[in-house]
């Protein structure tokens, strides 16, 4: 299929959306241009077509958001916790009044089926309506000292300055679960978000105003100078907190240059996540959740099903089903009525997802479903799946990040656990088993920060998002998520 046939697009008109999304570095509580008047544009995945031009910061601005940011960080965090709190509860309200635009807002920067960004819409404002109850939930500790000779008081502050790197595939979401937090705990913030899908972060900015949001304490600065600005604000011994999320290699280089001042972190990185199914398992559930897993954000999720590990006495069965599921995804515009399979966000990605199922092909993989890049415009890729894959090929070794589905099989538990396990990553784990013992058995085995039993998407706002291994340091969302955010300060009292 090309990416120009675009169908029949939803009612809401896009132009329109885009109209109303500011376009300049969002600075001390507005939009303004470049120091150096520079811009660049952000494409439709769909047409390849430029959308708008938005404002390029360098490293002056950088300098001016921080500015901004430490002239109002004493003031917000004196700010009550629960009018911090009712900020970001009137953040949500608006934003959800807006549901419709911010999800056509994020279809068209990010090429995704609008089903899809309309999920993300919901899970992504939840971070703020959770965070706005957490605000007024920070506590702390009174008590006497076991030698009896005075008092312990254990206060938590705020951080301080903090420095947020969003990544292009869930620009929302990302977004709000760093956002969210650092401000219910009284911080600053400045996010430096994707270059492909700045948009929906300068709305979200917008919002934020709208709501009352003091200037200075929410700075956006879209870059095509990613390093340089984030350089320059690392090095700046004003900035004392980085979230990231990304790249493990591009998050090893930031621990690095955080560690030449000491700053707090958090690294939310790659994922090679494996889905599990036993002999035990309700296969057809074990499709709808394989399903879910594998195509949601049409693949482009670090929390993706990468590596399908099938007990041999099932594999064929489960195999044929999901190959008729996913036969049943539409592919096209993102925007377009019917649509559930967009175009990957450009075409390095593109090209990466082509590359990884031609090796797998070339070392003996078997093409079930698709497996051939469509001509035309658009940075297309199908609905794949590949069976007869060596569990240790290097197709398992990295994550795929589009909608191609890798099916390898195993004979015993142990065996599915060890390949499980068998990378570096440790952010997500996904298996089926109606077996409750290996359920646990098996949950605990696994190493990952985060695993699915009997289900196939596991995000959620109230719960701790994170990895171990190469796959990250901290959590977001739950009531752990704000702790990242706050310092411990033991006062001695007599």
């Amino acid at each position: 299929m090309s990416g120009d046939d675009t169908g029949d697009t939803n009612l809401l008109d896009p132009q329109v959306v885009l109209d109303a999304v500011p376009t300049g570095l969002w600075i001390d509580g507005k939009s303004v241009p470049a120091a150096s008047g520079n811009s660049f544009d952000v494409f439709d995945p769909a047409t390849e077509r430029s959308l708008v031009s938005v404002a390029d910061a360098g490293v002056t601005d950088a300098h001016a958001a921080l500015e901004a940011a430490v002239a109002a960080s004493a003031d917000w965090a004196a700010t009550a916790p629960r009018e911090r709190g009712e900020i970001l509860r009137r953040t949500f309200e608006l934003l959800t009044d807006r549901a419709d635009d911010i999800a056509m807002l994020m279809t068209l920067e990010l090429g995704r089926a609008l089903p899809d960004s309309r999920a993300e819409t919901t899970y992504g404002l939840e971070f703020l309506r959770w965070f706005a109850e957490e605000a007024v939930r920070i506590g702390g500790r009174f008590s006497p000292a076991p030698a009896g000779n005075g008092r312990i008081l254990v206060a938590h502050q705020p951080v301080g300055p903090c420095l947020a790197i969003t990544p292009w595939n869930f620009p929302l979401a990302m977004g709000t679960r760093k956002i969210g937090p650092a401000l219910a705990a009284g911080n600053v913030i400045i996010v430096k978000p994707a270059r492909e899908t700045p948009l929906t972060m300068l709305a979200l900015a917008d919002a934020f105003a709208d709501a009352g949001l003091p200037p200075g304490v929410l700075s956006v600065l879209p870059t095509t100078s990613s390093g340089e600005v984030s350089s320059a604000l690392i090095t700046d011994d004003r900035i004392r907190k980085i979230s990231f999320t990304g790249s493990t290699p591009v998050g090893r280089s930031l621990l690095g240059q955080a560690a030449e001042r000491v700053q707090r972190t958090s690294m939310e990185l790659g994922g090679n996540a494996p889905f599990l199914v036993f002999d035990d398992a309700d296969v057809d559930a074990a499709v709808e959740g394989a399903f879910a897993a594998k195509m949601r954000n049409g693949g482009e999720a670090c929390t993706a099903a990468n590596r399908f590990l099938v007990q041999a006495g099932v594999a064929e069965e489960f195999t044929e089903k999901l190959v008729a599921k996913m036969s049943e995804v539409r592919m096209g515009p993102g925007y377009s009525d019917g649509v559930t399979l967009g175009p990957l966000v450009n075409a390095d990605q593109r090209d990466k997802v082509t590359e990884a199922v031609e090796q797998a092909v070339g070392d003996g993989a078997r093409v079930r479903l698709g497996g051939e890049r469509p001509g035309g415009r658009g940075f297309f890729y199908p609905a794949t799946v590949l069976d007869n894959v060596d569990p240790y090929a290097p197709v398992t070794r990295e994550e795929i990040f589009g909608p191609v589905a890798v099916i390898s099989t195993f004979d015993d538990e142990s065996a599915g656990i060890a390949a499980a396990n068998s990378t570096e990553y440790g952010l997500a784990s996904y298996f089926y088993s109606r077996d409750l013992e290996r359920c646990m058995r098996v949950a605990e085995r696994l190493d990952s920060g985060m695993v699915g039993v009997n289900r196939g998407v596991i995000s959620d706002a109230a719960a701790p998002f994170g990895g171990i291994k190469q796959s990250g340091i901290g959590r977001e969302g739950g009531s752990e998520g704000i702790d990242e955010y706050l310092s411990v300060k033991y006062i001695a009292l007599t």
